[in-house]
C-alpha cells in the first residue's frame, strides 16, 4: 500500500510524536505522587532509561505506548504501509524491551511497565484502579525484600 502522505508531510507527523513528558506518563507520575511516592526521572543512568525510577523501592517504571511496543491488544495494529519495516521495528524493540529487563534484574532493579491501553480511553475510576494496583505491587516488592532480609537500613 503506498503512503497518502509525502515524505515531508510524514517527516512532519511523526516529528510531533513525544518521546517524553506524554499525557499518560504524567498521569501515572501524578498518580504516584498522589499516593506518597517521590520519584527521579530520565533513568538514572539505568539500562533502558525507564520513564519513572523509584531509588527508595529499587524498582522502575516503563510507560509503554501499545503500538510502539508492540503489545497484544486492540491498540496493537501493525500498518498497512511498509509492514515488513514495521514489523521489523517493533521486533526490535520488543528484543530490547527484554534485554533491558533483564539487564535491571541483573543490577537489582524491579521493572514494571504500564502500557497505553490500560490507561488510554478510561474513566477516572479505572485509572484510579490502575494506579492503585501499581502502587501497591511497588509497596509489595518493598515488603518482600524487607521479608527476604534484602532491605538495607532503616525506611
Amino acid at each position: 500500500m503506498v503512503d497518502s502522505l509525502t515524505p515531508e508531510q510524514r517527516s512532519a507527523q511523526m516529528s510531533r510524536i513525544r518521546g517524553t513528558d506524554t499525557r499518560l506518563e504524567v498521569l501515572v507520575r501524578k498518580g504516584l505522587h498522589a499516593r506518597g511516592f517521590r520519584y527521579r526521572l530520565g533513568g538514572a543512568g539505568l539500562p533502558g532509561r525507564p520513564d519513572i525510577v523509584l531509588p527508595r523501592y529499587r524498582t522502575v517504571v516503563f510507560v509503554h505506548g501499545c503500538f510502539w511496543h508492540g503489545h497484544d491488544c486492540p491498540l496493537y495494529r501493525l500498518p498497512k504501509t511498509r509492514p515488513e519495516f514495521w514489523a521489523d521495528k517493533i521486533g526490535k524493540n520488543r528484543a530490547r524491551d527484554a534485554r533491558v529487563i533483564c539487564e535491571l534484574e541483573t543490577l537489582g532493579w524491579k521493572s514494571t511497565i504500564i502500557w497505553e491501553c490500560s490507561l488510554r480511553g478510561a474513566r477516572p475510576p479505572e485509572q484510579e484502579r490502575v494506579l492503585d494496583a501499581l502502587a501497591a505491587s511497588i509497596r509489595d516488592q518493598k515488603l518482600e525484600k524487607r521479608h527476604t532480609g534484602e532491605a538495607h537500613g532503616s525506611e
